[in-house]
């Protein structure tokens, strides 16, 4: 893995995801999909993704392949047992679900859009979180990893007015991040009520019948939608792209044209999947292409929210534009303080600015550079020209960014030093070797 994209979209998080060794688990993507606008910190939003500084928690990255359920998740061709009202059916995840009322609507499937109304509490009865207080239902995108692991599999097993209560272990919840109103490791307590569901009508399998398709030598699949004279990228480039990600079954995962907004990264250093770097190579300007990726130029063997091990992944891509990198210039911190605080983060003032003090809770939008301690970069936000945005204090950033960017000001300029322990831990992440100490150099923008 890792080149630690710092790009809000799960599908850079999975490349990433792709560059690391075989051996080591996987996590979710997060989403990257930022979750609807609620209240509540504590609202059953996607995590953080780990593959990335600033949506990281303390758990491995992918998740593992899922295990057979005890109630068909929803397939065209699935055929649900039905439990009887009142029954609690505990599954091999750990989710326990206690079915209060039956309905007789739509079961959703993976990649539907469903609607429901849910209240969340503690094992000790506090109440952290309602829809039915607001009286605003909640929609996400059944099994696309866009709300915690708990969500995604109890929803699946309900029907259109099924009324139920998910016990969820902290496994499938937040782990052990601190939500504020939600403790570590805490186990969660939702009632919930399926209201609607909205059928995916992209979900129609990938088709190359008839279409003057070309294989590459590493198994690369891909054909032209439009192509014209636009000048080539070459590795080193920064590219824009736009592009919509399925599965071979049809089930769309990730759009940027559905974010609004394209991606954009160096061209040919391993910060998405192989078979990106490839193909997009063979593109100009303007272009669009379709790719189809085997295993092996994708995920590999890994499984990640609703992309199952060992998948053949298709995706449409456009190439908006090409440009040479602006690189990273380096701080000077030469005579300048360095501060050390109680949990070993080391930080140095490079310059002040005039603004506002960064707040915990809110948008902080960040420039940075992150070298290992030998100075090899394994990210930057100036190679791809644009500052990331997260909500400071969340636990959607590595410890020590949650801790170093709250002593910013906007315009301040900071190097982080930033131990093993509030960063990455005993994870191999990739470029990243386990146990490293990180450096960041930080800018906070307006």
């Amino acid at each position: 893995m890792n080149k630690l994209l710092i790009i809000p979209t799960m599908l850079l998080s999975l490349a990433v995801m792709a560059q690391q060794p075989t051996k080591k688990p996987a996590a979710k993507p997060a989403a990257t999909t930022k979750p609807s606008a609620k209240p509540a910190a504590a609202k059953p939003a996607a995590k953080p993704n780990p593959s990335t500084p600033l949506r990281v928690t303390q758990k491995p990255a992918v998740k593992s392949a899922a295990k057979p359920l005890p109630i068909a998740i929803g397939t065209k061709n699935s055929k649900p047992q039905t439990p009887n009202m009142g029954d609690t059916i505990a599954f091999p995840s750990g989710l326990k679900i206690k079915y209060k009322k039956r309905g007789t609507g739509t079961k959703p499937m993976m990649g539907d859009k469903v609607k429901v109304h849910y209240t969340g509490t503690l094992l000790n009865g506090t109440k952290f979180d309602s829809s039915k207080d607001r009286n605003d239902p909640f929609s996400f995108d059944l099994g696309m990893g866009r709300v915690i692991r708990g969500w995604d599999e109890g929803f699946a097993t309900m029907s259109v007015g099924d009324e139920a209560t998910l016990i969820i272990p902290p496994g499938l919840g937040y782990g052990d991040q601190d939500m504020g109103t939600i403790p570590p490791n805490s186990t969660l307590i939702f009632d919930v009520e399926l209201l609607g569901v909205e059928q995916n009508p992209d979900n129609k399998p990938v088709n190359l019948t008839g279409i003057d398709v070309k294989t590459t030598a590493s198994g690369l699949k891909y054909y032209f939608i439009t192509q014209g004279n636009g000048r080539k990228p070459v590795a080193g480039q920064k590219v824009s792209i736009h592009y919509v990600a399925k599965l071979m079954t049809g089930l769309k995962f990730e759009s940027s044209r559905d974010a609004g907004k394209p991606i954009t990264f160096s061209l040919g250093a391993g910060q998405v999947f192989p078979g990106w770097d490839e193909g997009i190579a063979l593109m100009g300007v303007g272009d669009k292409a379709f790719f189809v990726l085997p295993p092996e130029l994708a995920l590999g063997s890994r499984s990640a929210g609703p992309i199952p091990a060992n998948s053949t992944l298709a995706f449409e891509i456009e190439l908006l534009d090409a440009n040479d990198a602006v690189k990273p210039q380096e701080f000077d911190v030469k005579g300048k303080d360095t501060v050390t605080t109680k949990s070993g983060l080391k930080y140095i003032v490079v310059s002040k600015g005039t603004g506002a003090k960064a707040e915990v809770g809110k948008p902080v939008s960040v420039h940075y550079t992150g070298t290992l301690l030998n100075g090899k970069v394994f990210d930057s936000s100036i190679d791809r020209g644009e500052p990331i945005t997260f909500n400071l204090g969340t636990g959607q950033v590595i410890k020590g960014w949650d801790e170093g960017i709250a002593l910013m000001s906007i315009g301040d300029k900071f190097r982080l030093i930033i131990p093993p322990n509030i960063a990455y831990g005993e994870r191999d992440m990739g470029s990243i070797p386990s146990k490293s100490t990180l450096v960041f150099d930080v800018e906070l923008m307006p």
